[in-house]
């Protein structure tokens, strides 16, 4: 049986390279929850993170075994925003919501998905299970680049990707920062994550 990377699979949109670059991403099937807070000090964050992560095996397994099709999990995604917009170039976490996800192959059913939400309920039975739902998300242009390094030094990325490179080249934003943290934090150094930031964008004249 195949076991499906999609990381380099779909390596346009999970590799990309550590300069600003454009891309076309297409609607997708996510599991996600909402939230809002300081990721590393925010309960609902963590408790938010376990049960994506629960259901989202659950699915794999379903899939493996009923479908006989298997994969990778994807990796945890995150869309983050607030009201003030100045707010991710400061790192004023406690002010940030954000949509919490993984991403789902397309051959996902919503009968998998409830009952992965049910195994998921009678094994672990995480404390924000309720909150998992599975939709689609499309973004569409977007400019993105590879971070290395701490999540606490992105800000001046952000600010060149805002000031700089959307400017010049006629983009504005057109939808919620997305990142895409491609290293587990408990295992990697902060200076070696690898984080994909992506901002959906449209040209300034339409």
């Amino acid at each position: 049986m195949k076991k499906i990377d999609f990381k380099k699979e779909l390596k346009h949109l999970y590799r990309p390279p550590q300069d600003f670059v454009t891309v076309d991403v297409p609607e997708m099937a996510y599991i996600m929850a909402d939230g809002h807070g300081d990721p590393n000090t925010a309960q609902e964050y963590q408790d938010v993170v376990q049960a994506l992560y629960a259901v989202a095996y659950k699915i794999k397994f379903i899939s493996k075994k009923q479908l006989k099709r298997d994969y990778t999990v994807p990796p945890l995604e995150g869309l983050w925003w607030a009201e003030d917009v100045d707010a991710f170039k400061k790192r004023d976490k406690s002010s940030w919501d954000w949509t919490m996800m993984i991403m789902t192959p397309e051959w996902i059913t919503d009968g998998i998905f409830d009952e992965a939400v049910i195994a998921a309920r009678e094994s672990k039975d995480p404390v924000a299970l309720d909150k998992v739902r599975m939709d689609h998300y499309q973004e569409g242009l977007s400019v993105q680049i590879m971070h290395v390094g701490s999540y606490d030094d992105e800000g001046p990325i952000l600010a060149r990707m805002q000031d700089e490179f959307m400017p010049a080249n006629g983009f504005v934003e057109n939808g919620k920062h997305h990142e895409i943290y491609l290293s587990d934090p408990r295992r990697v150094v902060p200076e070696k994550l690898k984080t994909v930031l992506r901002q959906p964008v449209r040209s300034k004249t339409k």
